[in-house]
């Protein structure tokens, strides 16, 4: 069986999570991680892969089947994901949800001049609860879909705290109104806006003689990231933040509300939920997955941005579809 070679774009958290996920599938060969910093200063698990520079990464053009990005959605993955479409079949978790039609039309372009598939904004939210709220209101029409994260660690909005300037260490934790949580729960379909639904409490750790004032007006006025939210920015120190904050669980909730039948007499509720110990290991696991859906539609003569809505379900799993019919159907 033909091994598929994946590179690593960037090595913060989720690409560890990637890295893991490729060290447990017998069908992925990791052949090198690619990063900012100097590679001797990285150091990754996969015994036979490399460390490279980012500016090495089109030495592997030929070399690489998928490249995973796992850059930051805030500032580099506008520029990275439209870049590297242009040499590689690509995935990616972007996930500024607002900006997300943009960013598959920059991408797409990219993809298409090279041949590629570029598979965007691949996760469990965007991702995996993208595709249950498509599903649900397929399946019924007549509702209304809600969405909760949390609570847990947002690694894109983690990110976006991290590129203030003066922020040494930030965190984000994603926590859902339970009120609103209940209603929907309870079929009393409610109109709820972000505010309503979700806030957001933030902790950082600033460089020494930063002015907090400020940082915490800018964190809080974020465009899509907090401004449509109650965000509370807790200050505190380097220790406390490594003993308190280094774990990152997160989840979260799909719930369709729906009616059928004549008169909409017969309600019904679908429920998606995730609870994760590993935020960026689960992230990676799924990034992976879709690594490989990406080679194959590329195989088969696909070209362009893909997003999970284009992408056949068999293409996901390592097993080949005889199987998968005869096993899991």
């Amino acid at each position: 069986m033909k091994k598929i070679r994946v590179g690593i774009a960037g090595y913060g958290n989720i690409a560890r999570g990637v890295e893991a996920a490729a060290m447990e599938s017998p069908d992925i060969e990791l052949v090198a991680v690619f990063t900012r910093r100097h590679p001797k200063e990285v150091k990754i698990k996969s015994p036979d892969a490399k460390v490279l520079n980012f500016s090495q990464v089109e030495e592997y053009k030929d070399a690489i089947d998928v490249l995973v990005l796992c850059t930051g959605s805030a500032k580099d993955l506008p520029v990275h994901g439209v870049q590297f479409a242009k040499l590689f079949n690509t995935v990616d978790s972007y996930d500024n949800h607002v900006q997300i039609p943009q960013y598959f039309k920059n991408v797409n372009e990219s993809a298409l001049s090279s041949g590629k598939v570029s598979i965007v904004s691949v996760g469990w939210d965007p991702g995996l609860f993208s595709m249950m709220r498509m599903v649900s209101e397929a399946v019924l029409p007549q509702g209304s879909s809600y969405t909760f994260w949390g609570k847990g660690v947002s690694q894109g909005h983690s990110d976006a705290i991290r590129k203030v300037d003066s922020v040494k260490y930030g965190i984000q934790y994603t926590i859902p109104i339970e009120k609103a949580v209940e209603a929907v729960r309870r079929g009393e379909n409610p109109s709820l806006s972000a505010r309503d639904k979700h806030m957001r409490e933030c902790y950082v750790v600033c460089e020494e003689g930063a002015d907090k004032s400020r940082i915490e007006s800018e964190i809080k006025n974020m465009p899509d990231y907090f401004a449509p939210y109650d965000t509370r920015v807790n200050f505190i120190s380097e220790e406390e933040f490594k003993k308190n904050h280094s774990k990152m669980p997160h989840g979260g909730l799909v719930i369709r509300n729906g009616t059928t039948g004549e008169d909409e007499q017969n309600k019904h509720i679908m429920e998606f939920s995730l609870k994760l110990d590993s935020n960026p290991e689960f992230t990676g696991s799924v990034l992976l997955a879709f690594a490989r859906a990406a080679y194959r539609m590329n195989m088969e003569g696909m070209k362009g941005a893909k997003t999970i809505f284009d992408v056949p379900l068999f293409y996901l799993s390592p097993k080949n579809r005889d199987d998968l019919i005869k096993e899991l159907l």
